[in-house]
């Protein structure tokens, strides 16, 4: 059991606003706070220290509101939500912020934004730099379970899915960006992330010691070695899913990155390698968000493993 701590409508006068003009004179704003304490009321004892003092909370609250001048709300917030983390020992925060007479025309009330953010959230939201956006698409598609990270680098999606409950092994030949890695995980109170340091393209015969039917989800993204794919596959569980995007033969054409030919797929290459597995889903072209404003070419793929067909009687 935790306890729920709620603060309704402080209201404090702040210099919030997009034009100077708007923040040189202070405006009447209001925030409701709730959160989740992570401990039990105390109510057995009856002592202010046994619990979080609200007060000191609102107090906090409207001296950030009152002596630190934003462009905009969602600014204040950020530093609300920083200042409620650090300071008190809460596991979620909720929180709404508004302008209660802001200068637009036919509002009558109040306009305003509102966060809910978990600690573990908090921790991740300065950690960059941020996954891969296919990979926070296609979250709602893994099953949970144990994950391997291929040339993980500095390992953003090895974090981003130990955040979600993933017990994830990250490999990669940097053994500076791996210990980056592994201490990134323990700063954000993160369970351990196994790291490996291993060249993965050692000439043939190799075997880069992925297991066999290992993973309920592999990913490998912006690295391509083509004799990995049987291990890749076989290192998945039946049910599990590969996770794939990296740049294709276009990007080349386009942009001459990467800075060789053979590091990109050529069109549906990525498909011909996965043939062994059922697609769930494939994009080929170009996608925004990728690598800064421009748009990149890539492949993206999402394929499952298939289910062992039930013995014959």
């Amino acid at each position: 059991m935790s306890a729920h701590i709620i603060i309704e409508r402080l209201e404090f006068r702040g210099r919030c606003g997009v034009t100077a003009e708007e923040r040189a004179k202070p405006q009447p704003l209001a925030v409701d706070v709730e959160l989740d304490a992570a401990f039990e009321p105390a109510g057995h004892s009856d002592h202010l220290v046994d619990t979080i003092d609200y007060a000191k909370i609102a107090q906090r609250l409207v001296e950030i509101g009152t002596t630190q001048e934003a462009c905009l709300l969602e600014t204040l917030a950020e530093r609300f939500l920083a200042m409620l983390f650090t300071d008190f020992p809460i596991k979620r925060a909720n929180l709404w912020i508004r302008k209660l007479h802001p200068p637009i025309p036919h509002v009558t009330r109040s306009v305003g934004i509102r966060i809910n953010r978990t600690r573990l959230a908090q921790q991740l939201s300065h950690i960059e730099p941020k996954p891969a956006s296919f990979l926070v698409e296609q979250l709602h598609r893994l099953p949970k379970g144990r994950a391997l990270d291929v040339a993980a680098g500095g390992g953003r999606h090895s974090l981003f899915l130990a955040a979600r409950g993933y017990h994830v092994d990250a490999i990669d030949r940097d053994e500076a960006a791996l210990t980056q890695l592994a201490a990134a995980a323990a700063a954000t109170a993160l369970p351990p992330i196994k790291t490996r340091t291993i060249d993965l393209e050692q000439p043939a015969p190799f075997d880069p010691g992925f297991g066999h039917e290992t993973y309920d989800v592999v990913i490998v993204f912006f690295y391509l070695h083509r004799s990995l794919f049987p291990f890749l596959i076989d290192a998945l569980k039946p049910g599990g899913l590969l996770i794939y995007e990296t740049f294709t033969i276009d990007n080349y054409t386009h942009h001459k990155h990467p800075r060789r030919w053979e590091f990109c797929l050529a069109h549906n290459e990525l498909l011909r390698m996965t043939s062994t597995l059922q697609i769930l889903h494939y994009d080929e072209g170009a996608h925004d968000g990728v690598e800064g404003p421009r748009s990149t070419y890539t492949a993206q793929l999402v394929a499952r493993k298939p289910l062992r067909s039930a013995p014959s009687t």
